[in-house]
């Protein structure tokens, strides 16, 4: 008898909007792969078969190839094209956070990392703004729709346990790569009303170059890797934006 592996398939953002549901259980043949689950959600929902190209993925909160063997009780993640809990050690803070941000937000984070050997805060928020960004894949003809339109709100949503993982790798990779061990990355989820910030990064350091370095950093890889999905909300519908997701640090980055 033909033994069989039960997965987990979850599904976020404009897939989740397409095929009406977050999770689809599946049973597979012994030696599935991450691509047998695709295929078989798609011969499902046949609306999510034009997304493939930008479609990445994650077993159990990790990414992983689509070539990935699953075993019976894994967790696979479909990750759309991203935007683009927590964790504080003292030395970091690492969160997702519903509520808005208030206005000493920065200077909150500050008081909370900043050590008496540094010399230098760069701190960045990301803003609401009323220009549209660039569409995710297969959400062009939608934009157009509301060309030449203000945004209203954007509409975040996040895969959390595996946004604060990636978040933290980020946190890692600042250290090695620039020496900066005092950093924040918060970011919202939920509605963010035009004009309020989404995201905060602090970095402290004793020297201005690294910490300027590591902001930056922080900003870039979180918009690139973390999976977190951003929707501009307009007066009479939405359009979801991003790039397909980076699996790791870009290479001399």
């Amino acid at each position: 008898m033909t033994s069989e592996v039960r997965v987990r398939v979850r599904l976020f953002a404009i897939q989740r909007e397409l095929a009406g549901t977050r999770d689809i259980g599946l049973e597979l043949g012994d030696g599935a792969r991450i691509e047998d689950a695709w295929s078989e959600v798609v011969r499902r929902h046949p609306t999510l078969a034009p997304g493939r190209p930008s479609v990445r993925f994650a077993r159990n909160g990790s990414y992983a190839p689509a070539e990935t063997e699953l075993a019976d009780g894994d967790e696979v993640a479909f990750i759309p094209p991203v935007s683009g809990g927590a964790t504080d050690s003292g030395r970091r803070i690492i969160e997702l956070r519903e509520s808005p941000f208030q206005p000493a937000l920065v200077a909150d984070l500050t008081a909370r990392l900043a050590s008496p050997a540094d010399g230098a805060v760069v701190a960045f928020l990301g803003i609401t703004r009323e220009s549209p960004g660039t569409p995710a894949p297969d959400q062009a003809a939608e934009a157009a729709r509301h060309a030449g339109r203000r945004v209203e709100t954007l509409e975040y949503e996040a895969l959390e346990p595996m946004a604060l993982e990636i978040l933290s790798q980020i946190a890692d990779e600042i250290a090695e790569r620039f020496g900066v061990v005092r950093v924040a990355i918060v970011h919202r989820t939920g509605a963010v009303p035009l004009g309020e910030p989404s995201i905060a990064v602090v970095a402290c350091s004793p020297h201005r170059d690294a910490a300027f370095k590591a902001a930056r950093y922080a900003i870039d890889e979180t918009k690139a890797r973390a999976p977190i999905w951003k929707a501009e909300q307009f007066r009479d519908g939405h359009v979801w934006v991003g790039q397909p997701a980076r699996t790791g640090p870009r290479d001399g980055a």
